[in-house]
């Protein structure tokens, strides 16, 4: 028997799919915020597709500060577009 894949919506699109194809935004236990590529860092997490475009519509509508239960400095939301362009990972 295959083994179930997971979805996950995008904040920004809305969209539901595979969580491996979206990224996970992290808010860690000592309140940091940033892109876990692999997934796997502790933390309340919330999905977004690979597009920079997507990461903009959570941002403006404020779903990832509801998400992560957290306000977002502006120079996080800066560092976390940059590490997408960049696509560490």
């Amino acid at each position: 028997m295959p083994k179930k894949t997971p979805i996950r919506q995008c904040l920004g699109c809305r969209a539901q799919k595979p969580k491996n194809e979206l990224l996970r935004v992290v808010r860690g236990p000592d309140g940091t915020v940033s892109l876990d590529f692999r997934g796997k860092q502790p933390g309340r997490g919330a999905y977004v597709c690979r597009d920079p475009d997507c990461l903009k519509k959570a941002v403006r509508s404020r779903a990832l500060e509801r998400a992560l239960e957290a306000p977002i400095p502006p120079e996080v939301l800066e560092r976390l577009a940059a590490e997408m362009e960049a696509g560490d990972g």
